[in-house]
């Protein structure tokens, strides 16, 4: 671990980014350029006081799962993310997990969007980021661990999972599911996380097995779908995609037409939060 160019990274990458890069407010004036150290340990959920001694070269060496949560809380490209592993003394993430590191294009376009749900997904359906909104929409889906961080495994494994729509659009939206991991599966080969996806599902689910040899292929596409929110009932929405230049992730942003009922209940979901609606388990 190289502590002093680890520490000089840190607060350089912090200095280069203005809190509207991140969806901060800028709020009074600031004596030194870039984002508080405070602001950063926020975005990594992490104590400032750790951050702070990382900066001062004096903290402990930082887990895998530490250094992911700041490279993306510093909108590091992955050549960026990869170097911070290397001077933190460790080895760059393997592309399996690599994936997962969120696109910082699409970071800049999330940061922007806070009165509207918006969520970036991989390409098998694993919620990366999402902002407030979208966890009072959907809940908070970031605790799902192993298969189940993706919501195709979940679907077809978790009835509570398909709750949050309607029981005559669910057919509809378990052929989606299986289409897109098809893409998923084509672009990525037998052999990867999508591959172990589909044996899992192919064992666990026998309405997936049947869908699954249907072969029909297609990525996430703009959608107009009703979504059921515990408190506020069904909600109609329209979904729009915005995905990165390799099709591994995909932005997703939920609007509904102004002064429409759906317009109205988004807005009644600002006011509300997420705090009173866990997600499904």
């Amino acid at each position: 671990m190289d502590r002093a160019a680890l520490a000089d990274f840190l607060r350089r990458r912090r200095e280069a980014l203005q809190p509207g890069d991140v969806g901060l407010a800028a709020g009074v004036r600031r004596r030194a350029p870039g984002l508080r150290r405070e602001e950063v340990a926020a975005l990594a959920t992490m104590s400032t006081d750790y951050y702070t001694r990382l900066e001062q070269q004096r903290g402990p060496q930082p887990s895998p799962q530490l250094l992911a949560a700041l490279a993306r809380a510093l909108r590091l490209t992955g050549d960026e993310r990869d170097y911070l592993f290397r001077v933190a003394g460790h080895n760059p993430p393997a592309s399996v997990s690599a994936a997962t590191h969120v696109s910082p294009a699409l970071l800049r376009v999330l940061d922007r969007l806070a009165d509207t749900p918006a969520l970036i997904l991989s390409n098998l359906g694993e919620t990366l980021v999402q902002n407030r909104m979208a966890e009072a929409l959907f809940g908070d889906r970031s605790g799902h661990t192993g298969l189940a961080r993706s919501e195709i495994y979940r679907w077809f494994t978790d009835p509570a999972e398909r709750s949050r729509y309607p029981e005559e659009d669910r057919d509809r939206q378990s052929r989606a599911q299986v289409a897109n991991l098809r893409a998923a599966y084509g672009s990525m080969g037998p052999q990867s996380r999508a591959g172990e996806l589909v044996r899992a599902l192919q064992k666990a689910s026998p309405e997936f097995a049947e869908l699954w040899e249907r072969h029909e292929v297609a990525q996430r596409f703009a959608d107009h779908k009703t979504l059921i929110h515990p408190e506020l009932g069904p909600i109609e929405l329209d979904c729009q995609v915005l995905f990165t230049e390799d099709q591994s992730q995909a932005l997703l942003v939920l609007t509904a037409p102004p002064r429409s009922e759906g317009d109205e209940k988004l807005r009644l979901l600002a006011v509300l939060g997420h705090e009173r609606f866990p997600a499904s388990t």
